[in-house]
């Protein structure tokens, strides 16, 4: 590539439309008329749609893509495609299929277009599936990412706002990625850290979705682009409470470091300004805040869960090698929605 092209300039999933700018545009969709087979629209602002097709399987469907976040196109493919087929995990379902979906400007070297759709192809077959095909077009500068279909049984679908007073919290993945990406491009993140977080965004949530599998989840859904706090809003769907105890929020320690300085992300700032006036903090120092805005790319599974269950889960998610906590529970509905402590 040659030296004045710049192919990370920020990305990920800080490259969303901010909440509240998505709520005004689908708010004024028209709907249809309801089918009764579509068990999940967007109307839950959920991870996937799901349709029924026959008494025992449901089709899971869900696209992502966005700009690079990191500076090898190999690690970014591998990055973008863990990240759209954990929509998938996120519905409870199984993968099947994928298609690509790619913008890349046709005066670059085509061997970089390789590299990212190498690292997304192994990543579909390492989660069971199979790479179908995709669509391309020439642009500007490059997006990559997948549109994956999958399958789950009706009745075993999850969604991200049925969970139950009470219901424990569990996250998967360490948060921090966002800022440590945007600390990295300006040469503050260390090696160590970023491999961390590369680390962290490269790991399929598949494990974490057959083990959650085993329990009884009442919710589910992947913390992406709107941070855990808009995420966790998402789940509570306007009908519940929660609480999160920030200790217990298994977070990328360099990333605090880089909160502190600072080195934030626009799309965390987006987050906060949408979801702030929900939340009341504790004694919750400034960098902790920032990280429960911050906006992940590839990150975990958010899980809402019996409460009788949820060591057990805590702890076999721990076995298994992923840094997974119980964070908080849910609560019948008060004010403020979520309380930090």
């Amino acid at each position: 590539m040659p030296e004045d092209i710049v192919f990370c300039k920020g990305g990920g999933c800080t490259a969303k439309l901010g909440a509240g700018v998505l709520s005004r545009v689908l708010s004024k969709l028209p709907k249809g008329p309801a089918d009764p087979d579509l068990l999940v629209g967007y109307d839950s602002r959920d991870d996937a749609a799901v349709y029924r097709i026959s008494d025992d399987t449901a089709v899971v469907q869900t696209l992502d893509f966005f700009p690079p976040m990191v500076d090898d196109p190999y690690t970014f493919g591998q990055i973008a495609a863990c990240n759209a087929l954990s929509d998938i995990y996120a519905m409870g379902g199984e993968v099947k299929t994928a298609l690509n979906i790619v913008c890349f400007p046709e005066k670059w070297d085509l061997n970089v277009l390789g590299k990212i759709l190498q690292g997304g192809a192994e990543k579909v077959i390492e989660a069971g599936g199979t790479l179908a095909g995709g669509h391309s077009i020439a642009g500007d500068g490059v997006l990559y990412g997948l549109s994956v279909m999958g399958t789950v049984r009706p009745d075993r679908a999850l969604a991200n706002n049925r969970g139950r007073p009470g219901d424990k919290l569990i996250l998967t993945k360490k948060l921090g990625v966002g800022i440590l990406c945007t600390a990295n491009r300006v040469g503050e993140a260390s090696p160590e850290g970023m491999a961390e977080a590369i680390a962290s965004m490269t790991t399929l949530n598949k494990r974490a979705a057959e083990i959650a599998a085993r329990y009884e989840v009442h919710a589910c859904t992947d913390v992406t682009g709107f941070g855990l706090i808009g995420h966790l809003r998402e789940m509570l769907d306007g009908k519940l409470s929660a609480t999160v105890r920030w200790k217990q929020v298994p977070v990328i320690g360099e990333a605090k470091r880089h909160a502190d300085e600072f080195l934030l992300t626009a799309a965390g700032q987006r987050n906060r300004n949408f979801a702030g006036d929900a939340v009341r903090f504790d004694s919750v120092p400034f960098a902790m805040e920032e990280i429960l805005f911050d906006s992940q790319t590839s990150g975990g599974l958010l899980l809402a869960v019996s409460p009788d269950q949820a060591r057990d889960l805590e702890a076999e998610l721990r076995t298994a090698g992923m840094p997974a906590a119980v964070i908080g529970e849910l609560l019948e509905k008060t004010e403020p929605e979520i309380t930090i402590n």
